[in-house]
């Protein structure tokens, strides 16, 4: 599609899938769910879309060499590092600022490290989505139909058009019933849309989005900004804005069925690989004894587990990992110390 960007977001920090994923090597360069990394795979999906010229990578700055290796196809310059984490919020105006600094084009924003079990229609939703938002003043996102109250996902109201970022899980039950879609972290507008976004609802990120001279150093833009995600510093802005009636920029949504995982944490192995008679899933060289429902990943020393439910279990060269499978999404405790 002509006059159409794509920039992939990978700021990962890997803390989801430690100690599989590092700082040093995030999420998005894990090869475990369908053989490829999930950032080669984000690529290659958006195949038939944008050539590789056309595609940009904002990451961090110690991982872009990891990732001009990761993607050769796509030119070194295309690839951008920040020089610190500031979320979401930066990183999309970051992006905005590479892949539209000629003319006016779309600009399409991608996670580095989800899954899309149906490719076909992933483009389906991408091209419907790109055709909105050259047509309308909107940013327009791709809504997934949601299979539980999740209160990790941000959702879309498709008919009212309204953004909200993660609820509790009352919320949560209410929005399914409601039929709101999750929002799936792809946003797609014209690069004057989203520089108009931001000044109206995220002015200390303007001056990110504009086009680069060469002679601003991001390490002094980064420096003072607020770390928020776009989600929160637009997204909410936009919908709040457009529903009293004050707002000149729409939120568009494409409802998107295409068989689409954020790969949160180790749960997702559940999802995508084999179970024996018991349960459990085994990666390496595993022994399990009178054992149930258990994540036994081994990259290093075996292991064994006897007489035990639930776990996750998870060894590397360098870590252990032993976790009650229903706390794993607080891996973040684990981190911290």
């Amino acid at each position: 599609m002509s006059g159409f960007y794509a920039v992939i977001l990978a700021g990962g920090s890997g803390e989801r899938f430690w100690p599989l994923s590092t700082p040093e090597k995030p999420k998005q360069f894990l090869r475990v769910f369908g053989g490829e990394s999930l950032i080669r795979q984000s690529v290659s999906r958006l195949g038939g879309l944008v050539g590789s010229d056309d595609v940009y990578v904002v990451t961090g700055k110690s991982l872009v060499a990891a990732t001009v290796k990761e993607l050769p196809e796509i030119p070194a310059a295309n690839i951008v590092g920040e020089p610190c984490r500031r979320d979401t919020g930066a990183a999309v105006a970051l992006g905005v600022s590479f892949a539209g600094k000629n003319s006016d084009p779309v600009v399409g924003f991608f996670p580095s490290d989800h899954m899309v079990s149906k490719p076909a229609k992933f483009r389906a939703a991408v091209k419907r989505a790109v055709q909105i938002a050259r047509k309308k003043n909107a940013i327009v996102t791709i809504g997934i139909k949601p299979t539980y109250p999740a209160t990790g996902f941000g959702y879309v109201d498709a008919v009212k058009g309204r953004f909200v970022e993660k609820p509790d899980l009352k919320t949560a039950k209410k929005y399914l019933k409601g039929g709101y879609l999750w929002n799936a972290g792809m946003f797609f507008a014209r690069a004057s849309v989203f520089r108009k976004a931001f000044a109206s609802h995220a002015p200390a990120l303007t001056s990110l989005a504009s086009p680069r001279s060469g002679k601003v150093s991001l390490a002094a833009i980064y420096k003072n900004l607020e770390r928020i995600s776009f989600d929160y510093a637009v997204m909410e802005g936009i919908s709040r804005a457009f529903a009293d009636g004050t707002g000149d920029i729409a939120l568009g949504v494409v409802p998107g069925d295409f068989g689409w995982d954020d790969v949160g944490g180790f749960a997702s192995f559940d999802t995508y690989f084999p179970h024996d008679s018991r349960g459990n899933v085994r990666e390496g060289p595993c022994t399990v004894v009178e054992s149930d429902g258990n994540i036994c990943v081994a990259r290093s020393a075996r292991i064994s587990l006897l007489g035990v439910k639930n776990l996750v279990v998870v060894t590397t060269p360098d870590a252990v990992l032993v976790a009650d499978k229903s706390r794993i999404s607080e891996m973040k405790k684990l981190i911290k110390r």
